[in-house]
């Protein structure tokens, strides 16, 4: 199989969209969040992943944030398009208009809701290979899609030069090492899961693409430059300091508890769209005080 160029390594940002109270999107706040971002050393940014409530998105204010973002970021790290779907014409349309707006990759989550088989997987992929130009980073969350792609497909995929990497978001320690047994360097592999950063490092992981990090980019960062450079033990203490509140991010579905905690912030408004709703107060005081203890919130 061919060995992959690696489009970053370190700490990736799944991006929040951030939105108004009134349900429009806050061009200014996204502003400022992707300069907080660069400022804190993140290697890339990820726009529309589904941190981003792309499903919930128009195609227009799709377009816009997409766009906005690699405009914002001005090539100084690679911009990523969340372009999946379960509609793979859809996900062609939108592969097609990332890289017309200047994007360096996108990121295709498996198909959710009607599923597939997996060689309806290989197939969706296939086409989005076969009919669009820009390079794919596979995503694979279960708990979100209902289905994983399977070791034998990701061999099968990594075949395809367009195919540069993985998210792998399944919470499996044991399947990562199975992926890379299996693909080696021919499917770079990300992080999907905040918890599980210096884990998949170790069994070699490029990076992570986090949630964390759209509230605390600087230690996200720090905790993957960490380890590849070889200060393991530096590393896991910081996924130590910072498990309790990755916890916390993940105790309502995401962005639910970023946007609580980055609102208590000032760097956004909790504004999201249904059939999402705020945090729930009881789960909105244990994260504001774990923010506290942590000395991020005063």
């Amino acid at each position: 199989m061919i060995k992959k160029q690696v489009l970053f390594e370190g700490a990736a940002t799944a991006l929040i969209t951030p939105m108004r109270g009134d349900g429009s999107l806050d061009l200014p706040a996204l502003e400022r969040l992707i300069e907080n971002q660069l400022d804190g050393g993140i290697a890339a940014l990820i726009a529309c992943g589904t941190t981003g409530e792309p499903a919930t998105l128009t195609y227009p204010e799709w377009e816009t944030v997409v766009g906005e973002t690699v405009r914002l970021a001005r090539g100084r790290v690679p911009v990523i398009a969340g372009t999946g779907g379960n509609n793979t014409a859809d996900t062609i349309l939108r592969a097609k208009r990332a890289k017309a707006l200047g994007a360096d990759a996108q990121l295709c989550v498996t198909p959710y809701y009607n599923k597939t088989s997996q060689e309806g997987l290989l197939l969706h992929y296939k086409a989005i290979v076969e009919q669009s130009a820009l390079p794919i980073i596979l995503y694979s969350v279960p708990s979100r899609t209902g289905m994983q792609i399977a070791v034998e497909t990701l061999v099968r995929l990594a075949e395809m030069p367009q195919i540069i990497a993985l998210k792998e978001a399944g919470g499996d320690i044991g399947r990562v090492a199975d992926i890379r047994d299996a693909c080696g360097d021919a499917l770079p592999i990300y992080c999907g899961s905040d918890e599980m950063t210096v884990p998949m490092l170790s069994l070699g992981a490029k990076g992570v693409i986090s949630v964390l990090s759209n509230l605390l980019p600087q230690p996200t960062a720090q905790m993957a430059e960490l380890y590849l450079n070889g200060k393991v033990q530096d590393a896991a203490d910081l996924q130590l300091r910072y498990i309790r509140l990755i916890r916390l991010l993940f105790k309502e579905v995401s962005p639910i508890p970023v946007k609580a905690a980055m609102s208590m912030l000032g760097l956004c408004e909790d504004a999201l769209r249904l059939p999402l709703t705020p945090m729930t107060e009881g789960n909105r005081a244990l994260l504001k005080n774990e923010l506290i203890r942590l000395g991020v919130l005063a």
